[in-house]
């Protein structure tokens, strides 16, 4: 089983003479007004562009599209509704997109789950930001194919979720809407997850004498670095309105007992009523999009009334 690094995996921020340049040449998305290659990242006033992190098979069968963004602002947070500016098709306008785009890279924020017989059909994602206006084809093609759940070289897979303690396991791409809460304006809604990681079960020093081999495996069982991250995001909210995280971060330790069931908490503070998504990304020790490998992490997005 391959797993394909994000350099070959997810569209390239080239830019070139009117389009958006995938790195392996396959059909870029279309771009009103150009600009010129290996432009530096704008303040302001730049395009947002979907990415396509890979396809393969989900836990129940399907197969599944991952999906991301790049938005090339440094500056500026977008909010683009549902509609002409941000529309998928066919099937569409929404597929369950995001519409609250945060600077940078944001790595599979959302999937697309498609028949075993969907063959070379496509889906397309459009974004009009700053007017500029792009448009992506995802199909199952098979040089985008990844495992979510395995890297095969070095056996890493994705942190697990739970909503509760002892609830159901959730790992990889998200599949809808995990849970749908209620909150009122201005009041803090308490938001918890309980995240668990195992270590890589490829040891690169298998083999070696013990007086060559290395302490730990990369900081896991009580190093500095944490060994799982949750980062609470908005994927969604109402137009004009905001959303405060108590804790936008939360670096979990499992003190050096790898089944342990490390606590995620934050609190959301909604500024106008309407209905929100807030996305939880649980990453381990590869970090982002897999460090460079699109297998592992997971997602997990949380719908919330707010009145």
């Amino acid at each position: 089983m391959k797993s394909f690094p994000v350099a070959v995996a997810t569209l390239a921020a080239v830019i070139a003479a009117g389009s958006w340049v995938d790195l392996r040449g396959q059909q870029a998305p279309v771009q009103t007004q150009p600009q010129l290659p290996g432009a530096p990242l704008g303040g302001k006033g730049e395009g947002v562009f979907p990415a396509i992190e890979g396809w393969g098979p989900h836990t129940d069968g399907t197969n599944t599209i991952l999906i991301g963004y790049y938005n090339r602002n440094r500056d500026q947070t977008i909010d683009i509704p549902i509609g002409p500016n941000n529309h998928m098709d066919p099937g569409g306008p929404d597929l369950g997109q995001p519409t609250h785009f945060e600077p940078g890279r944001a790595y599979g924020v959302f999937s697309l789950q498609v028949p075993k017989d969907f063959g070379n059909k496509k889906i397309s994602w459009t974004l009009s930001a700053n007017g500029l206006t792009t448009t992506v084809q995802f199909s199952l093609n098979p040089p985008y194919w990844v495992d979510f759940f395995k890297n095969s070289a070095n056996g890493n897979t994705p942190p697990t979720v739970r909503l509760t303690k002892d609830g159901p396991v959730l790992s990889g791409p998200p599949k809808g809407y995990a849970q749908t809460l209620n909150a009122t304006v201005d009041q803090p809604l308490p938001l918890t997850l309980w995240v668990s990681d195992k270590p890589n079960t490829y040891d690169p020093e298998e083999g070696l004498p013990e007086n060559l081999r290395s302490r730990g495996r990369g900081g896991r069982g009580g190093g500095p670095a944490p060994d799982a991250t949750i980062t609470w995001r908005v994927h969604r909210a109402p137009a004009n309105a905001t959303v405060k995280f108590s804790e936008e971060t939360n670096r979990l330790s499992n003190k050096g007992d790898i089944n342990a069931v490390m606590e995620a908490s934050t609190t959301a503070t909604f500024s106008a009523p309407g209905e929100y998504v807030i996305r939880a990304q649980a990453n381990d020790q590869s970090g982002d999009g897999g460090g460079g490998d699109q297998c592992c992490w997971s997602n997990v997005l949380l719908k919330v009334n707010v009145k």
